[in-house]
């Protein structure tokens, strides 16, 4: 009987495919903010699945909607109606201030519907000539890893190798108003931006970018997509990044914390005009929208509606945001983000972000490196004021030395 971290890890270097390189922690257990591997060692976690566990591991009201739903009905198709689909839909879109709701499974899934709807409407409502309509998205994205997502990546691990690669995007600067402005043809169908960049170390754009980048699109009678599904959902103190822009995008696609860390949940949703322009047999998913998901999405939607996460992320995400300034010159180069969510870089000639995850991992606290010596960390929204000093205080010691 395999019990052993060793034993766990060799079973997954055999028979699973090499595709991630995990830190050497194996998870038995987990809670709130804490989890807990096969030795019964305690772990903070920094990471919160990538922001799918907004509300932390096990939250009670989203287990108790699963456990309620799975005596009931977990899948039927979309080729029946259920009991909770309408409301999910209506309840989400109410929440985000939207009018209409695409249910789909993964991050990914929800921008290759959101690719499609918006090529649809451009040839059937834009005029676009068929077969023409282009998009414009910013490097240095991470929206999915399919054939098209990877497409108009520019990070090369995730791309090189996977060709033929899908056409009909235009690349430019995140960032870059100008740059987005010349991308702009009378063919683009939309223009896709994440409000703050996840993947890539938690970008925040300049100010006013993201007021000008819906400027351009009015003006060009293109649509503005937010991909929302990392940084949406109280992340980063609003209900979705894009509102301190103090503008509303055509689509967003939302997924992760929608699901409530216990299930795949995304969604497209947006104007009723663009949405429409999908008709029966055009699109679909055989779990997308399924009842399971939708009672957990409505539970997530209840946390979502009180108002409580959002407040703590801006109230947590400035104490952390306070301390971690203060590492700046004392193992961090630089500190970015907004509410609880930060990507820190580690100065130049110290600890590799690998390096420094493992030895955080060595005193309790579990984060992530992505592209170098860049860290990310999004506490889970519910983390007590005490656990979070406390992770910091560890994040503190390893840059130290």
């Amino acid at each position: 009987m395999t019990t052993s971290a060793a034993e766990f890890i060799a079973l997954d270097e055999r028979w699973s495919t090499h595709n991630y390189h995990p830190l050497p922690v194996v998870i038995a257990e987990a809670d709130g903010a804490w989890v807990t591997d096969v030795a019964g060692r305690r772990y903070l976690d920094f990471l919160s699945a990538y922001s799918a566990l907004n509300f932390g591991h096990r939250h009670p009201a989203l287990i108790a909607a699963v456990q309620e739903q799975l005596g009931r009905v977990t899948l039927t198709s979309r080729a029946f109606h259920h009991d909770q689909l309408g409301a999910f839909c209506r309840e989400l879109a109410e929440l985000t201030g939207t009018e209409m709701v695409l249910p789909m499974n993964s991050g990914a899934e929800a921008v290759e519907s959101a690719l499609k709807i918006a090529r649809k409407w451009a040839y059937e409502v834009k005029g676009v000539p068929d077969g023409r309509a282009e998009i414009v998205v910013a490097g240095s994205n991470f929206h999915g890893r399919t054939t098209t997502i990877i497409s108009f990546s520019t990070d090369e691990t995730a791309r090189a190798g996977f060709g033929p690669y899908t056409p009909g995007f235009t690349v430019v600067k995140y960032g870059d108003a100008a740059a987005l402005r010349d991308a702009i043809t009378e063919r683009t169908a939309a223009v896709l931006l994440e409000p703050i960049q996840g993947e890539a170390g938690v970008l925040v754009p300049p100010e006013g970018y993201l007021a000008e980048a819906r400027r351009l699109c009015d003006e060009a009678g293109t649509l503005l997509i937010a991909d929302e599904i990392q940084s949406g959902l109280a992340r980063t103190g609003t209900l979705l990044a894009l509102e301190p822009s103090g503008v509303r995008a055509d689509l967003y696609t939302l997924g992760k914390a929608l699901g409530g860390g216990i299930l795949p949940l995304s969604a497209v949703v947006g104007r009723r005009d663009v949405l429409g322009v999908l008709k029966p047999g055009e699109h679909g998913s055989t779990f997308g929208g399924n009842p399971l998901a939708c009672a957990v999405g409505r539970a997530v939607i209840k946390l979502l509606s009180t108002g409580e996460f959002q407040e703590r992320s801006v109230r947590l995400g400035a104490r952390m945001h306070a301390r971690l300034g203060k590492l700046v010159g004392h193992g961090l180069a630089e500190v970015r983000g907004r509410g609880l969510w930060a990507g820190i870089d580690i100065t130049p000639g110290g600890l590799s972000g690998r390096e420094a995850c493992e030895a955080l991992a060595a005193k309790g606290l579990l984060a992530k490196e992505t592209h170098g010596a860049t860290l990310r960390l999004a506490p889970p929204l519910v983390i007590s004021e005490a656990d979070l000093d406390r992770g910091l205080d560890i994040l503190e010691e390893v840059l130290a030395g």
